[in-house]
């Protein structure tokens, strides 16, 4: 019985075009660049091992033919023969069984033959598909099929994209969230779905993460990975691509009932279990597909449940801070402290994050084919996410008295790294948010091939993203007066705070400090239109034309209202600070420390706050903006299909050109503002590949790309830092500046890429990006009122007299990004058995670039250092065995260090980061028979600790743990 794979891709085009007549000219020439020719002329992928067609030759040919025919006509002098298959068409050696017929006339169809249908399933057989997807392409590209996402134990897209080469990925609880290519940040990759643009928004409980911002990047962990059965990651640019990715595009593509020949259905069930959380969550996805003559029809569903827990401790990054000695007596030492010259840790917190998650997907698709060159398809795809989290955090504050410390000399700095503070403050938090993000999109596309020479493609689609938080609460309750120690002796990125004569579970010894109420929502709308229009001159070369219109619509505010019950607004109440015993718990959660908190819930009800809803009153002027651009464009593109020293060289060139009108609104220094305006350019794009040999073929790109600023940027706003500040703090206010232009870059990449065996490939990339209209913060001290903003963003404490680090991003430098790639790929087949079923996959990627930062640590003096969000190094390792029944695979991920931020005027440090990392997943599967299968997974085997750095002197900031997850499951198709 026949084995599927699980969501299989094939091109709906490459179904139209089965029928379809192509006028062609060959050349007798090696067969395998005849084939290599066919696929160029059809523009349908073939699958073959070069082996098979060493020193085949083909005669010369000429005529129209279907592609059947045409492949009838190029084999007809060999032993192989070409079937239609899932993924295109496969030539393999002709069974014993097949003799073939004299081929018919060109024009006359040709002769029906029985041939046994090809079995395309395993993992392996995805690598060999995924690997002439990338031989084909005229851009850089890697892709990732069904059977990969399937296979691996992938929780999201992100997960999935990591094992690209250049791919570096953000994680979030876990799972990717963001993904980083070539160096270049989440806000430099497009990400299409389906063939338009899209914008995915969801956020995260920390703001060391990015919180929730309405930027370009694109929130990967919205989408269960099993709804996708396709992603090409294309690192190139050509003209027929929209603009916007420097750092490249990402396309995803659900599936098609084209994909299908026949009634398909399919299933799985994964039970996972976290370490941390301790809970056991179901992971369900479906599919089912059918063809009824001219109609087909798909519905797939992915659902999953994820409890997760993620815990460690933060410094609030550090400070060189004055402080009182207090201790024996001591003169040196009482001075140093009296002078600032010891490095403290802000705050030192204990913090655990818990997130009950809940995903659901869904996608349809309709497809309607009158004919052999007529193909409509409309694809639906709706997506939910909800995050229900409730987190918790004890810190020190309040420690300028200083009994006892010990300090370590850190970059010629004294670093404390043991302190006893005498009558200091325990302040405990505890925080409910509950989010959800919602993605909508419709797209309806259509090829018509008018002719054997013109075909056109059509496609309108709009999509939505909305993101609502419409609870973000807390409440602090304090104790004061208590010694407390803190501890890094042990270990410098995990210290310990303890009261060792104060027990912080009292519920006599806390009182309330506030309560504070937050609500987000933003929206995001995209309406976009393509028209494509394909001639083939001759037959040997071919031109495209095309337009487009594009229409991005984002809005959006923020709602807060804290400072409860001090702030003259509470209903019951105020002004009472007493901290009912009985409205507290002791949090025992934390593995390192327990702690009294306060009862969110109940204390709302005793302030008279149960149920409150921030009203319009309560919106932030200043975050109620919104951003449109309407984008039109036109390109056109020449292939050629030439010879170079005797070799096959296919060469594309063209240029596109794009024209955008921005319109921002909002409130700028008080008053609402509007602005519109244009901006145009010309980008031009040339890529070539070069058949050296049979089995390696050299690539060249150049090309100009931009990349539109990030939304909240070109926008009129001010975000007035609501980060705890202690006395004497200034706080920051980013600005947002319209008239910001675009990102600018001039893009030079080359590859060598050798094919061999089934499988196998090794390839060697390099890449250099020179990027004008870098953006960069301008930093000045400005006094809060000013700016026109409204008093209820200052913190208790504060006046519009206080003085206020403004940020605003302009325009400004050039830099280089460049850097180089190696990928290697291959079956161990000439091993004895049974090791010749083992195989490894492999990339690494180094990435180098640097740029310059304004008023670094707020001395007013600019450094150069590396690009933010760029790792230097990061590679991807993995080693599977396929056998007949069973398979397994480990695979490892590595991304060194990098820069997260550098914040103009920062005083504490002239640069935030991550340390390297190295993920550890496997996965394993046993089929049970021909229609059930087995499954289990294991993610973070080694249970990485994500470390959030202070500073280049390489100082404690958030350390966190997240578990590891296995899954167990079962998968079934008919």
């Amino acid at each position: 019985m026949r084995r599927f794979s699980w969501l299989l891709f094939i091109s709906s085009l490459t179904l139209a075009a089965e029928g379809t007549k192509f006028d062609v000219t060959f050349a007798a020439q090696p067969l395998k660049d005849a084939l290599t020719q066919f696929s160029r002329t059809t523009d349908q992928t073939i699958l073959f091992d070069p082996a098979l067609v060493t020193n085949e030759h083909t005669e010369a040919l000429k005529g129209s033919f279907t592609a059947q025919e045409l492949l009838d006509e190029l084999l007809k002098n060999s032993n192989l023969c070409a079937s239609n298959v899932a993924s295109g068409w496969l030539v393999e050696t002709c069974q014993d069984n097949i003799i073939k017929s004299p081929q018919p006339a060109a024009e006359s169809k040709p002769v029906n033959q029985v041939i046994e249908e090809i079995t395309v399933t395993g993992f392996r057989d995805s690598l060999f598909k995924a690997r002439e997807y990338k031989r084909l392409a005229m851009v850089s590209q890697d892709s990732i099929l069904a059977e990969d996402i399937a296979d691996f134990p992938d929780l999201n897209l992100a997960d999935s994209l990591q094992r690209v080469p250049g791919i570096s990925i953000t994680r979030e609880a876990g799972e990717g969230r963001q993904i980083s290519l070539r160096g270049l940040g989440p806000d430099f990759t497009r990400v299409h779905i389906n063939g338009m643009e899209a914008l995915g928004i969801t956020s995260s409980p920390m703001d060391a993460r990015g919180s929730v911002s309405r930027s370009r990047a694109f929130d990967f962990n919205i989408f269960a990975s099993e709804l996708f059965n396709r992603i090409d990651v294309k690192k190139s640019y050509s003209a027929r691509m929209e603009e916007g990715g420097i750092g490249g595009t990402v396309e995803l593509f659900t599936p098609k009932p084209a994909d299908y020949k026949d009634f398909t259905s399919a299933f799985s069930y994964r039970q996972a279990y976290n370490s941390n959380s301790q809970h056991y969550d179901p992971r369900v996805a479906g599919m089912i597909a059918n063809t009824w003559g001219s109609f087909g029809a798909l519905v797939s569903m992915a659902y999953s449940e994820r409890h997760t827990t993620e815990y460690g401790t933060n410094t609030t990054r550090w400070r060189k801070e004055n402080k009182t000695y207090v201790g024996p007596d001591n003169p040196a030492l009482s001075e140093k402290l009296a002078n600032g010259e010891f490095w403290f840790p802000r705050g030192h917190r204990y913090s655990l994050w818990n997130n009950n998650q809940t995903r659901l997907g869904i996608t349809a698709s309709l497809q309607y084919q009158p004919s052999e060159n007529f193909i409509s398809t409309v694809d639906i795809l709706l997506n939910r996410l909800t995050n229900d989290l409730d987190e918790h955090h004890i810190a020190v504050k309040n420690n300028r008295q200083v009994k006892a410390l010990e300090w370590v000399n850190n970059d010629s700095e004294k670093e404390v790294v043991y302190a006893e503070y005498k009558d200091a403050t325990w302040r405990a938090e505890t925080r409910l948010d509950y989010n959800e993000s919602e993605f909508k999109q419709i797209t309806f596309k259509s090829f018509w091939q008018t002719s054997p020479d013109a075909s056109f493609n059509f496609l309108l689609g709009v999509n939505s993203s909305d993101y609502r938080q419409p609870k973000l609460n807390k409440v602090n309750i304090i104790t004061d007066g208590v010694d407390i120690i803190t501890d890094f002796r042990k270990d410098r990125f995990y210290g310990l705070s303890r009261s060792p004569e104060f027990d912080t579970t009292n519920p006599t010894a806390f009182r309330v400090k506030d309560l504070y109420f937050q609500e987000n929502e933003i929206s995001s709308d995209m309406l976009t239109f393509k028209a494509d229009f394909d001639y083939r001159l001759t037959p040997q070369n071919s031109l495209k034309l095309g337009v487009s219109h594009k229409k991005l619509s984002n809005d959006g505010h923020e709602r807060v209202q804290g400072d409860f019950p001090t702030n003259g607004l509470t209903p019951k109440n105020e002004g009472n600070l007493f901290l009912p015993p009985e409205y507290t718990d002791v949090y025992t959660q934390h593995p390192d420390f327990n702690w009294l908190q306060g009862d969110l819930a109940q204390l709302q009800q005793h302030y008279g706050l149960a149920g409150y809803r921030l009203g319009e009153e309560s919106i932030i002027d200043t975050s109620n903006y919104s951003v449109e651009e309407e984008t039109d464009a036109a390109y056109f593109l020449f292939d050629f299909d030439t010879q170079m020293f005797g070799k096959t060289l296919l060469l594309s060139t063209g240029a596109r050109f794009f024209e955008t009108t921005l319109s921002s609104a909002g409130i700028s220094k008080g008053i609402y503002t509007e602005i519109e305006r244009d901006y145009s350019d010309w980008l031009p794009s040339l890529n070539m590949v070069l058949d050296i040999t049979d089995n390696v073929l050299w690539r060249f790109g150049a090309s100009k790309n931009i990349t539109r600023p990030s939304i909240d940027k070109l926008s009129f706003s001010a975000n007035v830092s609501q980060a705890s500040r202690d006395d004497g703090d200034i706080g920051s206010i980013g600005l947002g500046n319209p008239f910001l232009q675009p990102f600018e870059s001039i893009n030079i990449d080359t590859a060598i890429e050798w094919y061999f065996n089934k499988q196998g490939f090794i390839s060697l990339a390099l890449f250099h990006k020179n990027i004008d209209n870098f953006i960069v913060e301008k930093t000045e001290l400005l006094r809060y009122g000013s700016l026109g903003l409204p008093e209820a963003l200052l913190q208790e404490g504060e006046s519009v007299d206080d003085l206020f680090i403004v940020t605003t991003p302009e325009n400004s430098d050039s830099f280089v990004i460049q850097g180089a790639e190696f990928a290697f790929s291959r079956d161990f087949d000439f091993l004895p058995e049974p090791f010749n079923r083992l195989g490894m996959i492999a990339n690494y990627t180094w990435a180098d670039g640097d740029t310059l930062y304004r008023d670094v640590q707020g001395t007013g003096e600019n450094q150069v250092k590396t690009f933010a969000g760029l790792s230097n190094q990061s590679y991807n390792l993995t080693f599977y065995y396929e056998a007949e029944d069973w398979s397994a695979r480990i695979s490892s991920a590595y991304r060194s260090d990098y820069i997260l931020s550098v914040q103009a005027g920062n005083t504490d440090q002239d640069e935030s980061g991550y340390h390297d990392t190295t993920y550890v997943d496997a996965a394993a599967h046993y089929q049970l028979s021909d229609n059930f299968k087995l499954t289990l997974e294991a993610l973070n085997l080694t249970n990485v600790r994500e470390e959030l750095y202070s500073d280049s002197s390489d100082r404690a900031y958030n350390t966190t743990s997240n578990g590891r997850t296995f899954l167990l499951g079962v998968s079934g198709q008919f």
